[in-house]
């Protein structure tokens, strides 16, 4: 295997096993619910948004690893970012795991592990459990 792709395996299960942002907020503004009912995920993301920054997030649920991995690679990308600007990355977390977009040679930091769920294209029964946090973030932030 490549070494590079030993690696995204690694950022993976330890996403999985150790989850950033796992739990529930105090009071949370926005919040929503996600089912993949072809494998069992299910999630529940809670966000505080406040003058238009998400400010903070936790998920829960259960999941496969890739499912538990990508909400927790979500939560990390968006925490402190504006919604538009977690808008479009939920858009282009989409382009990478349907292979509309090149993975460059070297992402920027704040971007590289989005584009570890890059494998995904090739198992499309997978790219639902890997885009169910994102649809489930869009799901949240359309609530007013």
């Amino acid at each position: 295997m490549e070494p590079i792709r030993d690696l995204y395996q690694q950022v993976l299960l330890e996403h999985y096993k150790h989850p950033h942002n796992y739990g529930h907020l105090e009071h949370p503004t926005h919040q929503a619910d996600g089912d993949n009912p072809l494998c069992g995920d299910h999630i529940h993301l809670e966000l505080q948004v406040e003058n238009d920054t998400i400010v903070d997030v936790k998920f829960s649920g259960m999941g496969c690893a890739i499912s538990k991995a990508s909400a927790s690679i979500m939560t990390q990308a968006i925490k402190g970012k504006p919604v538009e600007e977690a808008k479009q990355l939920a858009d282009l977390f989409y382009q990478i795991v349907k292979g509309e977009t090149d993975v460059p040679e070297a992402p920027s930091s704040d971007l590289e592990e989005l584009f570890i769920f890059s494998g995904v294209r090739d198992f499309p029964t997978r790219v639902k459990c890997a885009t169910l946090a994102w649809h489930t973030l869009e799901d949240a932030l359309k609530q007013s």
